[in-house]
């Protein structure tokens, strides 16, 4: 029995992979943590295997093309483990059907994978406040299906096109055969190395999944023969191959079709198979030469990748690319940073300002409101918006009446942005209500998968579709799906230029909102507003002369030849919050050409950007109001407590300088914005109060919504929530901490009311 086990053929084959096609097997591993919640998790990855949402919901059809991508990834392992190893194992080829046997033999892996997954998927959504449990059954009904749907086109496909030895060698498939010259001579290198082979398998798993002996007397067919059966079933493997190519090709013509674009997940298991069903098709045309050919191929990329035709920028929509670029070096930044000019900037302001103070006519010095928020992805953007709805609510929207600044970055910028859409809309539209739920739905509507799809059908491959926005055209890429899905998921609300914004800023009818972007070029900030903000960008006083480094780079006077204030406002938020790898950095037209990314990776609180406002216009505060409150929300925990340190492993060592620089970053620029607040706080002429909100879900306390027992979990940072997750956004205004900030601005507007009354009456 032992050794009918050992010398079977799936543990033969299991046993090769291990040896010869490591690469593949971690291919299975890495999913497989994925699935188990070991990678990934902070970004949120699992749930989209676990949770998959298509057209904006989990359902039992959701979960039948997660069948069908798992489906077609182990289909893609089967046909290239069979392409480079199936002729070692010569009593296949006699088998009726030799290649539907070779996967029934081939499954330990995958159905290892698939138990787990199931389970899994099964217990995660259990727990995810699903309102009837039968929901799970009919998830699991829409994988099994999927999946059994795939494998029977699949095999069936086989089953009528692959021939077995003594079908083949009736005369008409071999003479086809033998006018393929380049399989003629694949076969004979094959045959060569297959005298050198010693694999023993003495059983194999027929078609009913019993243990039959395999043939003794395989030796005396020919082994030429022998290996043109399997030559015969490759060249079906590879119009597979071919056909699922085009079919991600024809999917690229119409990924904006909502139908077309699938679960997140399931676009990255038809990647992860086409990668690997070219490893097959490069390894069995090229045989030793393929390691050779894909080093070749990837300095050929390489070098190519300079060429325009395959290094297009990832632009900024609407403004102008076809113009001569804008010189980008320390000289002209000086020029646009001039004190004069500083000057001019500062005085349209204080007029903004003014206009903001004169909306109070029976506050002699009202409260000056500033919010920042954190970036975070869209747990940032639900967050923000869901605490400025909770503000909104006290006195009758009264705070955010006193708001004449938001800052930020990321995702938190996203939910400033359409909060402050809303409530400019509700002023001339009595029925917007800022309040309504169905804000938080909107957005929170999954963002990611039209991204994931993009870069599969498009991105990837050469970007050939163009669109039109306000007179330019542009290239689509995933930064264009972003946009389009956060405009669907918004209802249009903020698809407009920049310059839509100039007049209800000036007026004070909205706060003003710098979006602001990394310059990955030399670290500076791009600021990007209707109403320039150089002095955000250097010294207001001059003092620090040509030896200052400057700060920050104002976008519509930089590029004033370009029609910067046509660029689109989605194109603005979408270069705030450019996650690596998911958005792409956007390019502007500047020689040397500037480059920029997520603003968060050098102040993803906004607090910098705050204070320096503060600072610049204290004169004009001190005259003018009471004093600022700074409102700050925070998609993590300020203080948390310091986690005890055990032992490293060797491995671990390699990897924990950087492991601390990209958690402790968070507490870096945390400590940074506490020195900064703390020396406003103490040299401003008026006062200056800080009144933090914090999304902590581990804060909850468990019973205190609906009776729920359930300790609240942490969201992922990432383009797409979760059901749970925005549970445990929505939950975390409740915390101890965040309910004492609403009490507290409320002590402020109700004492800020009790003062001018009493003023009034003296």
């Amino acid at each position: 029995m032992r050794e009918k086990i050992w010398y079977s053929f799936p543990v033969q084959l299991l046993l090769l992979h291990l040896r010869k096609n490591l690469a593949l097997i971690l291919i299975w591993v890495v999913l497989l943590g994925i699935i188990l919640e070991k990678f990934g998790v902070m970004l949120g990855i699992p749930f989209l295997f676990l949770d998959p949402e298509y057209l904006h919901q989990v359902s039992w059809v959701s979960f039948m093309m997660m069948g069908i991508g798992f489906a077609v990834l182990t289909m893609a392992f089967h046909m290239t483990t069979y392409i480079m190893d199936g002729s070692q194992f010569k009593f296949l080829a006699v088998l009726s059907k030799p290649f539907i046997h070779f996967c029934i033999n081939n499954s330990i892996v995958p159905t290892i994978f698939y138990s787990i997954y199931c389970i899994k998927f099964i217990v995660f959504q259990l727990g995810n406040d699903l309102s009837s449990e039968w929901f799970v059954f009919h998830y699991f009904l829409g994988f099994t299906g999927g999946s059994l749907l795939s494998y029977a086109l699949i095999f069936g496909y086989f089953s009528f096109t692959n021939k077995d030895f003594f079908i083949l060698f009736a005369g008409s498939v071999d003479k086809r055969l033998r006018k393929v010259r380049l399989t003629r001579a694949n076969v004979i290198s094959q045959y060569k190395e297959l005298k050198s082979k010693q694999d023993k398998v003495l059983y194999y798993l027929n078609l009913n999944l019993k243990f039959e002996k395999v043939r003794p007397d395989i030796s005396r067919f020919e082994g030429t023969k022998l290996l043109r059966v399997f030559d015969q079933n490759h060249l079906n493997l590879f119009l597979i191959q071919v056909f699922l190519i085009l079919f991600v090709l024809f999917l690229g013509v119409f990924k904006e079709n909502p139908i077309l674009q699938f679960p997140a997940a399931m676009s990255v298991t038809l990647l992860l198979a086409i990668l690997v069903m070219l490893v097959g098709a490069v390894s069995f045309w090229l045989r030793k030469w393929s390691t050779v050919a894909v080093i070749a191929m990837l300095f050929l990329v390489n070098y190519f990748s300079n060429f325009s035709f395959l290094n297009r920028p990832h632009e900024a929509f609407g403004i102008n690319y076809s113009i001569k670029p804008e010189l980008y070096n320390l000289q002209r930044l000086n020029q646009l940073l001039h004190p004069d000019t500083v000057a001019k900037d500062r005085a349209r302001t204080i007029k903004t300002l003014t206009n903001w103070k004169n909306k109070f006519p029976e506050e002699e010095k009202p409260k000056l409101v500033i919010v920042a928020a954190s970036g975070g992805g869209q747990r940032a953007s639900l967050w923000t918006f869901h605490v400025l709805q909770s503000i909104y609510n006290i006195q009758q929207g009264e705070v955010i009446q006193h708001t004449e600044l938001f800052t930020g970055a990321s995702g938190g910028v996203i939910g400033e942005a359409f909060f402050r859409e809303i409530y400019l809309r509700s002023q001339s539209d009595s029925s917007v209500d800022p309040m309504d739920p169905k804000y938080l739905d909107q957005i929170s509507a999954d963002n990611l998968n039209p991204i994931i799809f993009t870069l599969l059908v498009n991105d990837l491959l050469i970007r050939n579709q163009y669109f039109e926005y306000r007179g330019y055209k542009h290239l689509k890429d995933r930064g264009y799906a972003f946009e389009n899905q956060l405009n669907l998921n918004t209802e249009g609300v903020m698809d407009k230029p920049i310059s839509a914004y100039k007049e209800p800023e000036q007026s004070a009818k909205i706060p003003m909102l710098p979006v602001t972007s990394l310059i990955t070029n030399d670290g500076r900030k791009l600021v990007i507003s209707p109403n320039s903000m150089s002095y955000l960008g250097t010294s207001v006083l001059g003092k620090s002369g040509k030896d200052e480094k400057k700060q920050s780079i104002d976008f519509v006077r930089f590029f004033h030849d370009h029609d910067p204030e046509n660029l689109r406002f989605l194109s603005a938020l979408r270069m705030s919050a450019t996650f690596p790898f998911i958005t792409p950095n956007v390019q502007l037209p500047s020689i040397p050409e500037m480059e920029t990314m997520d603003t968060g990776l050098s102040d993803n609180f906004g607090v910098q950007d705050a204070l320096r406002f503060i600072y610049v216009f204290q004169k004009w505060i001190s005259e003018n109001t009471s004093g600022v409150v700074l409102i700050t929300i925070r998609d993590s925990e300020k203080s948390t407590e310091i986690p005890p340190t055990d032992p490293s492993k060797i491995l671990e060592k390699i990897f924990i300088p950087l492991k601390n620089i990209y958690s402790n970053w968070d507490n870096v620029q945390t400590i940074q914005n506490e020195v900064l607040f703390n020396y406003m706080d103490e040299s401003m002429p008026f006062e200056l109060e800080k009144v933090e909100f914090e999304y902590a879900p581990e804060k909850v306390q468990p019973g205190e919504l609906s009776g729920s027992q359930e300790t609240m979990q942490r969201a992922s940072l990432n383009w797409r929530l979760t059901a749970r997750e925005k549970k445990s956004i929505l939950a975390s205004i409740y915390t101890l901490k965040n309910q004492q900030s609403l009490k507290r601005l409320e002590e402020i507007f109700e004492d800020s009311h009790n003062t001018q009354s009493t003023d009034s009456i003296q």
